[in-house]
């Protein structure tokens, strides 16, 4: 009973940690159905999102096996997990060139599963399309890794199309000749190219952020921000408008200029962009071109001055010779008191201004006929320096700073004596309350950019005249037309414009040019090149007394058509004691001296008569009378006298209309002279 008993209780404790077990085993199958259940919640949950998800997704194991990719995956690279479940053979198609399929591994295990880091691949998809692939790696807990793939072929294209653009961009930038830049809305410089650098001479340190009131005056500047504010209001480009800026070392460049405007990714104004073209040398070039264009409109003007002055130059010089002469021989016979000599004096002045407003004009239109001698300037500007004096006044300071090594010109003494004195008297007008007048004289070399932009001068050596006044100055309209004849700044009556027209005339006549800079309120200088020579200086300081004018008794053939001018000449000739001869023409002139035995110390001839002319009747002469001496006379321009073979060095000559002391001075000249005249 006893045993039975004993094996009873057995059977119920085991019967007990049976039960146990099972509600054990219930209790874990419960938990187990929970995890089961949650997972599969879990899966229901995720594996839509993984499954529909846009990115490729790829779960690796420790040993590199892929044990799950998402369809993603698959639309991305074409393969499916069949194909790729062993990474290394997948490598092999996905990457089929060794070094770069290692390169792949080291950076795999390198980067992106031990360290997380995102790489971008090329990658070989399953219908051999190449494509670039970025990896980002999560490293999980239990040594898997989870890899999300993204297709960026696309934006690597554009990345690449676009950093190309920005390459081409730059290149192009930085290899064009303008300068590129741009500003933002305060127009400070945000970026420019080299050749913006370059132009201005700043270096790209400097440049950043500079501003564009740096570079250029308050009133380009204001022409710069009303050219910006316009494209800010409009929206509108601005193209091609002129713009002076000065570069670093001071020098002023012009430019031109597009300007444009630049957004932000909202639409809004944000700065500015623009190109900027240096057109210096264009912009000299113009100025040289009007330069030029005026001077030649003013070398026509004088053409057509001086062709009316010449047309008209022989017969007013030979009326005006009658005029003038008969008006001196009266006042020669005329007795102090006589009631007539006042008024014989007015007709002869009213003359003598006409004269010189005729030969005014020839100077200025350069048809004066002038006795060109090689001269000393510095000789010149000595011996007028105390008539300069009382000409310009106590209250004009007057400097004269010569040079010591001056060369020498060729130019008429006389003339370039009325050129001095009259730049004098209108640097005196232009001081009404003193001043200083500055004389100076220098060697000069002109060049080909001179030379360029100043008609009818070439290149070479000169003798700079430069005269300059400390007076009021002019403006540019008043330059404009200064050496036009008749144009004067002074009241009526005061001046009759002639003077610097003059003045001009007698500077280009002598193979020189004359430029004027002058400024109101600060001064005005005249510089004044004449080409030096390389002749010996010729002495024109003799001068003949009066008492040495009257004729020896030496016999005179007077030729002249105009038949008052040769009576007047004769009457001349003969009440200074000459012996006269006279002819209307050439050929009465050679048979009245073939028909005389006696001797003809000179032969005074017009150079312009029908038929014969002057020179070719002293030709003849001086071949049947070789001692003869020849002076020719015309009241032609230099032209007409040059046509005839009479300007020529050496020839010895007398313009009309001359005055009686003119005329005797310059017959005893040639009287005087040891040797023959040329003819």
């Amino acid at each position: 009973m006893r045993d039975q008993n004993m094996a009873r209780g057995h059977l119920i404790r085991k019967l007990a940690k049976l039960n146990e077990r099972i509600v054990e085993l219930e209790s874990k199958e419960a938990e187990l159905k929970q995890v089961h259940d949650l997972l599969e919640k879990e899966r229901e949950t995720f594996f839509p999102i993984l499954h529909k998800a846009p990115y490729g997704i790829a779960l690796i194991d420790n040993d590199g096996k892929f044990i799950y990719i998402n369809p993603a995956f698959t639309n991305i690279t074409g393969y499916t997990l069949e194909d790729i479940f062993a990474a290394r053979g997948w490598f092999h198609r996905a990457s089929p060139f060794p070094e770069y399929r290692q390169e792949i591994i080291s950076s795999l295990k390198r980067d992106v599963i031990q360290k997380g880091v995102d790489k971008i691949f090329s990658v070989v998809c399953k219908n051999g399309e190449m494509k670039e692939i970025e990896f980002k790696p999560t490293l999980l807990d239990d040594g898997r890794v989870v890899v999300i793939l993204s297709d960026i072929t696309e934006r690597k294209r554009a990345e690449d199309a676009l950093k190309e653009s920005e390459e081409k961009y730059r290149t192009i930038l930085e290899h064009i000749e303008d300068g590129y830049f741009e500003v933002d809305i305060a127009g400070n410089l945000t970026f420019f190219n080299d050749s913006l650098c370059r132009m201005l001479g700043y270096t790209k340190d400097e440049m950043i952020g500079m501003n564009n009131r740096t570079y250029t005056d308050q009133e380009n500047a204001k022409k710069l921000y009303q050219a910006f504010n316009k494209v800010y209001r409009t929206g509108e480009p601005i193209k091609g408008f002129g713009w002076e800026v000065v570069a670093k070392d001071g020098t002023k460049l012009f430019g031109e200029v597009s300007v444009s405007l630049i957004k932000d990714s909202r639409g809004k104004p944000a700065g500015f962009r623009g190109i900027a073209r240096d057109i210096s040398e264009r912009k000299r070039a113009e100025e040289e071109k009007a330069t030029l264009q005026e001077e030649l409109r003013q070398s026509q003007k004088m053409e057509a001055i001086g062709g009316l002055a010449g047309g008209i130059a022989h017969d007013f010089n030979n009326l005006l010779t009658v005029i003038s002469g008969n008006c001196q021989l009266s006042l020669l016979e005329l007795k102090e008191g006589d009631s007539l000599k006042g008024n014989i004096e007015e007709i002869k002045a009213a003359a003598d201004r006409a004269t010189s407003l005729i030969r005014q004009l020839l100077a200025f239109s350069r048809r004066q006929v002038l006795d060109m001698k090689v001269l000393d300037l510095n000789i010149i500007i000595r011996d007028l320096e105390k008539m300069l004096r009382r000409v310009i006044g106590e209250d004009v300071e007057l400097v004269a700073s010569l040079a010591d090594d001056l060369g020498t010109i060729k130019t008429d003494p006389g003339w370039i004596e009325q050129v001095i004195m009259n730049l004098a008297v209108n640097a005196r007008d232009a001081m009404p309350s003193g001043g200083k007048l500055i004389i100076e004289t220098n060697n000069a070399e002109l060049d080909e950019p001179y030379v360029r932009s100043h008609v009818a001068i070439k290149p070479g050596r000169y003798v700079k005249l430069c005269i300059n006044d400390t007076g009021i100055g002019m403006t540019s309209e008043v330059r404009e037309h200064l050496f036009e004849p008749f144009f004067t700044t002074k009241k009526k009556g005061k001046g009759t414009g002639l003077g610097l027209s003059t003045v001009y005339g007698i500077v280009k006549q002598s193979g020189g040019s004359i430029s004027v800079y002058s400024e109101p309120g600060l001064g005005t200088a005249f510089n004044i090149y004449l080409p030096r020579m390389d002749e010996s200086l010729e002495d024109v300081s003799k001068k003949v007394t009066r008492d040495e004018l009257p004729g020896a008794g030496e016999t005179i053939l007077v030729v002249e058509d105009e038949e008052d001018v040769r009576r007047l000449t004769v009457r001349i000739l003969e009440k200074q004691g000459y012996r006269v001869l006279q002819a209307s023409c050439g050929n009465d002139a050679l048979l009245l001296s073939e028909e005389r035995k006696e001797p003809i110390d000179m032969v005074l001839t017009d150079v312009v008569m029908p038929g014969m002319n002057g020179r070719q009747l002293a030709d003849q002469l001086i071949r049947l009378r070789p001692k003869m001496k020849v002076l020719y006379m015309s009241g032609y321009t230099d032209n007409a006298v040059f046509h005839h073979g009479v300007l020529e060095e050496g020839v010895n000559y007398i313009q009309k209309p001359f005055t009686v002391d003119g005329l005797m001075t310059k017959m005893r000249e040639v009287l005087d002279k040891s040797s023959s005249a040329l003819v």
